[in-house]
């Protein structure tokens, strides 16, 4: 491409084809000088060097002042006939090399096709302003005129063509760059979403089997039958938890998408044995319903899932009381699930029916130590995900309260769906009878 810039250095590359068109013009002007006006042939006088040299001198500095040396070139082909040559197209080369840098260099096309057309008149008008006029001065001046106009029109379209790669070539980096952005966008979503549920499927059972567990430990020497029951609960815990780990990690380094999950994604169908799982681990659940069950679609259904899940977990890990109350009211538009207790915020031990309700000594001090997890923010992230609204915080006669209003699908009307069925019947009858008349 040609640097039509300003006046910095230029390539090598450009100074050799520079180089080139320069002397080709120079011997094209010199072969113009040949012809005579008396149609003869002749060695190139001085007059044709002087035009020659003063016109390919310009063209070095066509591309930094292009309007400058198409003026240049072309007040010297205007001198042609005054000096006893002819004025052909090979004479005035530089000036249709001018013209075609000019096109393609200049900032509009009607400034380009102003310059382009002066220029043709001017050469085409110097051949009868000069001299007798015949019926060959008259094909000679249109081929004169001609030449700076294809050149001029062949500058035009280069640039067009540069221009539209150009175009062409800025929206294939931006659609690159789009695609890079969105792909990171992409990863990170989908590390959100892994991190999410494995957050889910594991912290879960882990925190029921550290709740086993202290169980156990609490009632070693006590109550030895018991804690034959809570090792046992714990090994089935761990198990679970193992299970659920495979199977996410299995699903996680296939290299295809699955046609479909191995098992159902859990929902508020498996409510009860959620509850079960915690009422084990020693965390009384109780469970209210206000309004019409009614079924949610599957994302919605999997997220209030969740929500119960990881609040009744945060129950168990911090709350320091053995109960919580479940609520679940259904209205025309939306679900509400609260799930609130009356712990003091101190990590407790989670026991039997009749254990101790307050740990001690370094399990106390390491869960005070813990960093706060990501179990709020997951759930806030799979609310908001689903189109619902979560909040947390801490209730003014105590304990902690998380509720989420989550979006149902509008509700059908069992009304109209029985009017549209009698009209069916209807018509199906009127049909009938139509048909079987006579």
């Amino acid at each position: 491409m040609t640097n039509t810039g300003g006046g910095g250095p230029r390539p090598r590359t450009s100074w050799w084809r520079e180089g080139a068109i320069t002397t080709l013009a120079f011997a094209l002007c010199l072969l113009g000088g040949v012809l005579q006006v008396d149609d003869t042939l002749s060695p190139p006088s001085v007059s044709a060097y002087v035009i020659a040299v003063v016109s390919c001198a310009v063209l070095p500095v066509r591309h930094r002042a292009p309007l400058a040396a198409l003026a240049a070139t072309t007040a010297v082909g205007v001198l042609v006939p005054p000096l006893g040559l002819l004025l052909t197209p090979l004479i005035v080369t530089p000036a249709v090399i001018t013209t075609y840098s000019y096109s393609l260099a200049a900032r509009t096309e009607r400034r380009a096709a102003s310059a382009v057309v002066l220029t043709s008149a001017a050469l085409a008008a110097a051949i009868p302003a000069f001299g007798d006029f015949s019926w060959k001065d008259a094909s000679r001046m249109g081929v004169v005129a001609a030449f700076p106009l294809v050149a001029g029109v062949l500058g035009h379209s280069v640039r067009n063509r540069r221009a539209y790669l150009e175009a062409v070539e800025e929206r294939a980096r931006r659609a690159e760059q789009n695609r890079e952005s969105e792909a990171r966008r992409r990863v990170a979503e989908e590390r959100v979403r892994i991190a999410r549920e494995l957050h889910d499927l594991v912290a879960h059972q882990i925190t029921l089997a550290n709740a086993q567990a202290t169980v156990a430990a609490h009632l070693f020497d006590i109550r030895p039958e018991q804690t034959r029951t809570s090792l046992k609960e714990l090994v089935e815990t761990t198990s679970h938890a193992l299970d659920e780990l495979r199977a996410t990690v299995g699903l996680l380094r296939q290299s295809g998408d699955t046609a479909a999950p191995a098992e159902p994604a859990p929902g508020l169908s498996r409510l009860p044995t959620l509850l079960e799982s915690f009422r084990r681990a020693g965390l009384e659940v109780s469970v209210h319903q206000e309004g019409t069950v009614r079924p949610l679609p599957p994302g919605v259904d999997l997220t209030a899932y969740r929500i119960v899940q990881e609040a009744l977990t945060n129950v168990t890990k911090h709350a320091g009381t053995g109960s919580a109350r479940v609520r679940l009211v259904w209205t025309g538009d939306r679900v509400t699930i609260t799930v609130a207790d009356d712990g003091g915020g101190t990590r407790s031990t989670p026991t039997a029916s009749t254990g101790p309700t307050a740990s001690s000594g370094p399990t106390a001090s390491a869960a005070a130590d813990r960093s706060p997890g990501y179990g709020l923010i997951g759930m806030r992230e799979r609310a908001t995900a689903v189109g619902g609204h979560l909040s947390a915080g801490r209730r003014p006669e105590g304990g902690f309260l998380v509720s989420a209003q989550l979006p149902l699908p509008p509700a059908q009307d069992p009304t109209r769906d029985r009017d549209r069925a009698t009209t069916t019947e209807e018509g199906q009858m009127t049909d009938g009878e139509a048909g079987g008349a006579p």
